[in-house]
């Protein structure tokens, strides 16, 4: 029997993402490229723990004019944790999402979200189908979460400008986690693993940090 993938080498490893065994150097080469892999995947979580991460330009990120900081992170830790959760619950409900469309749909959130700061309303939304889902999901979100801040206190204490931050911060974070392959999805894989339901959560103890 030969690689699924190769057609010559014989396989070494079961892949779920074709449903056949393949070799290590096929598995190494179209991992995340050509292949679609289950984030539980054991090669290809074992890949990740052990690949070294591209080293992160601050210099070259996007919107570097828009500040965060720690305390901007512990003051919203409820807003970023609802709207973490709703990228993550958007993204499995949209068959083929990737890191890339999580990014279209961040870069979107914050330039619909500068328009706010100069008093002009104006949506930007992506052109990619998959993006433009998860931008609606999530610009819903935060009016879901106002909605219940309000019920709750009497009043909605969510600022434009905190929510735009938020959007910046969670980009800057992919861009830290992204490995650039086309099928990607570390930063995807990051933001499931601190749901509540998988033990981890985003908190003042929550293993995000500032990327850089």
């Amino acid at each position: 029997m030969d690689c699924a993938i190769c057609h010559t080498r014989r396989p070494r490893r079961q892949c779920p993402g074709v449903s056949g065994g393949i070799c290590t150097i096929c598995c190494g080469t179209h991992r995340e490229v050509t292949v679609s892999c289950p984030l539980d995947c054991e090669y290809l979580r074992d890949a990740r723990q052990h690949k070294k991460k591209p080293h992160l330009n601050v210099e070259q990120l996007p919107n570097r004019d828009i500040r965060i900081s720690e305390e901007l992170l512990e003051n919203n830790h409820e807003l970023l944790e609802f709207l973490t959760r709703r990228l993550v619950t958007a993204a499995f409900e949209t068959h083929g999402t990737v890191d890339h469309d999580l990014r279209d749909a961040l870069a979107a959130l914050i330039r619909t979200y500068r328009t706010l700061q100069t008093g002009i309303y104006y949506q930007t939304v992506p052109e990619n189908a998959i993006a433009a889902r998860i931008f609606r999901s999530v610009e819903d979100a935060v009016g879901e979460f106002r909605r219940e801040e309000t019920a709750r206190l009497g009043m909605s204490k969510t600022r434009d400008a905190d929510v735009l931050a938020l959007f910046a911060f969670l980009e800057r974070l992919e861009l830290d986690r992204s490995n650039g392959r086309p099928r990607g999805r570390a930063f995807l894989d990051l933001l499931r693993g601190l749901q509540p339901e998988s033990g981890g959560g985003v908190s003042d103890s929550s293993p995000i940090v500032l990327p850089g």
